[in-house]
Order: C-alpha cells, then sequence, then structure tokens
C-alpha cells in the first residue's frame, strides 16, 4: 500500500522535476545532518540509523545518489530517505528537498482538482492557527484563557511551542477576520452558514489546541470551553461540550490521526517509546515533564489505524489514561495489533483520582515513575483483577484465580498465557498442571470478544537476504555501474543467465540514472532486481580494473552464458528440434572459439559468441 501511495502521489510531480531535486540535493551532506559519515575509498560510511549496530555497515555512494544498509538492507535516494527519518509521504518529502534546494515544483495538468483544494485547505487551516494564536498571546478578551492555562501548567513557552490559541465568543470573528467565505469555511470545518445565511465560526469562547499531521501542517484544532456563561444551557436546553473538535475533512481524518505526534517523534524514536494520552493538556504536561513522546487521540477511542501509525515511530506503546479508561481498550483488538504489528502497549498506573496533567504539576518525578514502570496490558488487567480480591480463605482463592483465568484466556499466544500462569502458581499455590488445563480449556472456548478481530495478515520481514545469484553475472554489473566506460559497450543481455541479472541490465543500458531504474523496477514489482541494484549502487571496486582484468571478467560472463546456451542445445538435439550433425558441429565451434577468449585472438573469438548467442536469443524470442 505504501509503494501504491508512494507512486499515486509522484503522478502530480512531472519525472523531470523528481529527477531536478534529487540531482540538486548532496545527499552526504543530507545524511550527514543525522548520520556521522566517514569517506572510505569511494564511498561514505557510517552506523545505520535503521537497527543498532557497532560496526558501520551502511554505505553512501554520493555520485549515484543512493544509500544501502548491508546489516538490515535499507536502501533508497534522497527522497527515501526524507521520507523514513521525517516519516513524510512521497510528495512531502520531494517538497522539502525542492524547498531546500531552491526548485519550484509544477503540477502535471492531470492531477485534478482535488490537489489544488487540499492545499487552499491548509493554506486557510495555517493562517486560522495562526490567528487563534495571536488572540490568544495579544487579545485583551483571551485573559481569562491565559489564566485557565497557567493554573493548568502551561506557560507561554508551552502555548507558543503547541501554538495554541483563543477563539472569542463571537459569531464570526475567525470568518470575518480572514475573509473566508463558505467554501473555505466548509473544507476545513472552521465555520459553517447558518438558517439566517451568515457566516459562523464553529468554535467561540474556546481555548484552541491545533492539530497537525506528522509533516507539521495545521489540519484541524480541538476547542476547549472555558467555565463561564457560556457553559450554561442554551434555549434550547443542550449544554455545549468542553471539548470540540473539527469534523472530518478532506485534510482531517480522526482516526488516522495523533495530536502531537509532529512534535513529539523525535524524542519518540529516541527512546523508543511512545505515551498516548487522552487529553490535549496531559500531552503537553508530559513534555514539561521532560518526556517529550506524548500524543493523544482526537476525540476518538484508540484504534487498528492509530497503531498501524505508531508502530512506524516506536514498538512500546505505554497508555497513560486514568485506570477506568485504560481498561475500557477491547482486550481482542489489542493483543491482535500487537501481534500484527509487532509492538508491545504498556498502562502506566497511575494514582487513583489523577490525569497526567495533575500529577505533572504535583510531582513530576512521579510521573515518570509511573512511565517507567508500566506493565504490559495483560499484566494490568492481571491487577486490576485481582487487587480486590479477598484471598484469606480458600474459596477466595478460588474465585480469584478463576477470575484471573477467564483474562489469561482471552491472550492468543499460549506461550504468553504459561508464563502468567506461573505467576498465578507463585500468587495461589495452587497445581500449575490443573490452572494450565483449565486456561487452555478457556481459550478454546468461544466467546464474544467485544471487538471486530483485525485480519491475521503476516507483517513484512524488517530486513531481507539478498538472493543467491550467479557470480559472473554480478561481477558483470558491479563493473557496468562503477567500471569504465568502454566495458558497457562489450555487454548484450545474453551474456546474463540469471533472468533479474537480465533485467538490471536492460534497464540500465536503456540510459536511466539508478536512481530511475530502481524507481521504476518497484513501480514493476521488480523487487528482486530493485534490491540488487540498490545493493550494487552503494558497493566499491576493490581494486582499479585494467584492460586485461576487463577482459577476464567478460571471458568468465561469456563462458557462463555459453555453457548455458550449449546445454539448451542439446536439449533441442536430442528432442529433435536439430539435427546431430548440425548440433556437434555447432558444438565444436563454440568451443574452439570459447578457448581463444583470453589469448591473442581473444577479440575476435569475442565477437563470434557474441554473435552466436544473439542469434540464439533470437531463434529463442522467435
Amino acid at each position: 500500500m505504501l509503494r501504491a501511495n508512494r507512486y499515486l502521489l509522484s503522478m502530480v510531480i512531472s519525472e523531470s522535476e523528481i529527477a531536478q531535486v534529487r540531482a540538486a540535493t548532496d545527499i552526504v551532506a543530507l545524511i550527514s545532518e543525522t548520520v556521522a559519515l566517514k569517506r572510505t575509498g569511494q564511498r561514505w560510511t557510517g552506523l545505520c540509523p535503521f537497527h543498532g549496530e557497532k560496526t558501520p555497515s551502511f554505505s553512501v555512494n554520493a555520485e549515484e545518489g543512493r544509500y544501502y544498509c548491508f546489516g538490515c538492507r535499507a536502501s533508497g535516494d534522497q527522497i527515501t530517505w526524507v521520507r523514513e527519518v521525517q516519516h513524510l509521504e512521497f510528495v512531502e518529502a520531494l517538497r522539502l528537498l525542492a524547498d531546500r534546494a531552491g526548485i519550484e515544483l509544477h503540477e502535471d495538468a492531470n492531477a485534478g482538482p482535488a490537489l489544488k483544494e487540499r492545499r487552499e485547505a491548509l493554506d486557510v487551516m495555517e493562517r486560522a492557527v495562526a490567528w487563534y494564536h495571536e488572540r490568544l498571546l495579544e487579545s485583551p478578551d483571551a485573559r481569562g484563557a491565559r489564566e485557565y492555562l497557567k493554573s493548568r501548567g502551561i506557560g507561554g513557552d508551552e502555548a507558543r511551542k503547541f501554538k495554541l490559541g483563543w477563539a472569542p465568543d463571537e459569531w464570526d470573528a475567525l470568518a470575518s477576520g480572514l475573509k473566508l467565505n463558505e467554501k473555505a469555511l466548509l473544507a476545513t470545518g472552521l465555520g459553517f452558514v447558518n438558517k439566517r445565511e451568515r457566516r459562523q465560526d464553529a468554535l467561540r469562547a474556546r481555548i484552541i489546541f491545533p492539530i497537525f499531521d506528522p509533516a507539521g501542517k495545521a489540519i484541524a484544532v480541538g476547542g476547549r470551553i472555558l467555565l463561564s456563561s457560556s457553559d450554561a444551557p442554551r434555549a434550547d436546553g443542550r449544554v455545549e461540550p468542553k471539548y470540540k473538535n473539527s469534523p472530518e475533512t478532506l485534510i482531517y481524518s480522526k482516526r488516522r490521526t495523533l495530536y502531537a505526534l509532529n512534535f513529539a517523534k523525535d524524542d519518540v524514536i529516541k527512546s523508543g517509546e511512545i505515551i498516548v494520552c487522552e487529553g490535549y493538556t496531559d500531552v503537553i504536561a508530559f513534555f514539561a515533564a521532560g518526556m517529550p513522546r506524548a500524543v493523544a487521540t482526537c476525540g476518538t477511542a484508540l484504534g487498528e489505524d492509530h497503531f498501524r501509525l505508531m508502530k512506524n515511530f516506536s514498538t512500546r506503546i505505554v497508555l497513560a489514561y486514568d485506570a477506568d479508561a485504560a481498561g475500557q481498550n477491547a482486550a481482542a483488538s489489542v493483543y491482535q495489533w500487537e501481534k500484527q504489528y509487532e509492538v508491545d502497549v504498556y498502562v502506566a498506573q497511575l494514582p487513583a483520582g489523577s490525569d497526567p496533567a495533575d500529577l505533572a504539576q504535583r510531582d513530576p518525578e512521579a510521573l515518570r515513575k509511573v512511565i517507567a514502570e508500566a506493565l504490559p496490558f495483560l499484566g494490568f488487567r492481571l491487577e486490576r483483577v485481582l487487587r480486590g480480591a479477598t484471598t484469606s480463605t480458600a474459596e477466595g482463592k478460588a474465585r480469584a484465580a478463576e477470575s484471573a483465568m477467564a483474562v489469561l484466556a482471552e491472550h492468543p499466544s499460549d506461550l504468553v498465557r504459561d508464563q502468567y500462569v506461573q505467576d498465578l502458581v507463585g500468587r495461589f499455590g495452587f497445581d500449575q498442571n490443573l490452572l494450565r488445563a483449565r486456561v487452555s480449556d478457556l481459550a478454546k472456548q468461544p466467546r464474544d470478544r467485544g471487538a471486530r478481530e483485525v485480519p491475521n495478515e503476516p507483517s513484512p520481514p524488517r530486513s531481507r537476504t539478498r538472493p543467491r545469484m550467479p557470480r559472473p553475472g554480478l561481477e558483470a554489473l558491479r563493473l557496468y555501474v562503477h567500471g569504465p566506460e568502454s566495458f558497457k559497450s562489450r555487454l548484450v543481455a545474453p551474456y546474463f543467465v540469471n533472468e533479474t541479472q537480465r533485467e538490471i541490465f536492460d534497464a540500465l543500458s536503456a540510459g536511466q540514472s539508478i536512481s530511475e531504474v530502481i524507481d521504476t523496477m518497484e513501480r514493476r514489482g521488480q523487487d528482486e532486481a530493485a534490491q540488487v541494484l540498490s545493493e550494487l549502487s552503494v558497493e566499491q571496486l576493490d581494486r582499479n580494473y585494467s584492460t586485461a582484468d576487463v577482459s577476464a571478467v567478460v571471458a568468465q560472463l561469456l563462458r557462463s552464458a555459453v555453457h548455458q546456451e550449449l546445454l539448451s542445445l542439446n536439449r533441442d538435439m536430442r528432442e529433435g528440434r536439430v539435427s546431430p550433425e548440425m548440433a556437434m558441429a555447432t558444438i565444436r565451434d563454440v568451443k574452439e572459439r570459447e578457448e581463444l577468449l583470453e589469448s591473442s585472438q581473444g577479440d575476435v573469438a569475442e565477437s563470434d559468441l557474441r554473435h552466436w548467442l544473439i542469434e540464439r536469443a533470437s531463434l529463442t524470442s522467435s
């Protein structure tokens, strides 16, 4: 899906402009901003940022604009690097590099109105966030909002970092202030046209919490009402909710968005942990307490799309909810998401009656401690069941054990269940085999899991091993990529007996850059070829190849191709497609020329064999 999205998005930018951005971006300078690179021969090497290692296996080819890790097989170009490091979509990464290089990108005529509408909506939202923010900092009517934020431990620095704002208690202050028409209001969810055909702001008398995408673009807002006359029941009897969020729009999807991820992602990656809160002020409290890796859902329950997003940043997810809210997560779904996305879910045990914002103000060290001591999701659920259990009698122990085993049985892994069974044995003293059998029986029973099971799709491997391939073809491709120009003219496709190697040669000989070739291969699903070329692009020749060395490589490649074609000729003879006399004469002639390859007549022999292989290839294709 990621690859499909990449090429769907890249269609709106011409290939020539993509190539221009690549050519204008020094990949060594770009990667050196986050990775220490050292010149090693013709390449730059360093410790791979995508997996832990002590010996450098990460290599960069400055001339071709490619990187490759020989440890985890991560590879790509300048655009891929920005996407992976900053977790951006293809076009977002391309635009960032274009801005950096001072290149103006133009949309294709086929891009359609959707992209234009999206850009307009993003522009309106950015202006609205700035307008709200200025009102909070400067306007006299925002005094109550500033005082409330201060009472929650949110000062000027925090307000400026998160670009907090204030929506005045007026009907159309934002719409009039920014001169927004009906289309702009509806496209962003910032307002609407009321029954009197007047433009009206969606948020009034509320503290504004802007919501950004991972790239830092404003896509929505959330508003918290102040305790004021606005909190009183309306004429129709309704009471305004404490929080109101932007509706779903062209630029905003609640279930795919996490508040403050744009601010938190660097520390999430650095710490290997992401903290999930219930509210905006809780997130800000974690930042103030020295844990700038907190995010929050935007008015929705934590769901599969959130897990899909979070696993790109961290495999340890800590829920910092109050105890009741943490226990409300559908266990079956959480366990399945842990398995599907290869993450571990933990729960921070906050003191009764406290939320992160309260605890951060009162005792920041205590907040840091509960995060460090967070329990695995299953362990937390067990503790909740057992905490109030009466264990002074045999009957009480049995009831507690039954409740605990019912919780254990919901977990899909028998290995995990067995670990907790051993804990129960130590806690209650029951026979281990008895408890194990009881949990196993419960696990087999059908039950209402309370949530839709997500598809059990296998996760993609985190690293790949390059497939074994014929050595002569690999050596020839390595020279084709890094060797002298004179070598290229001596090769033709029939020299390569391996299909993947032949695909690579055909693509390179068409005259495109390596990055363009890899792009095309990935788009066509030629993953093996793309991986091999990615690795070859950052390798370096271990010595300077002389004319004799180059001829030796060609001779080795030719012998491999000739051997394969002679086997094919023998099959043709056995199956009656070629007469034995003609076949044997051809075989003798070919072997004679093969023996001359490294002699003084090598050039003539090479030319003869080249023509014979091309002729055989044309016969096969016809």
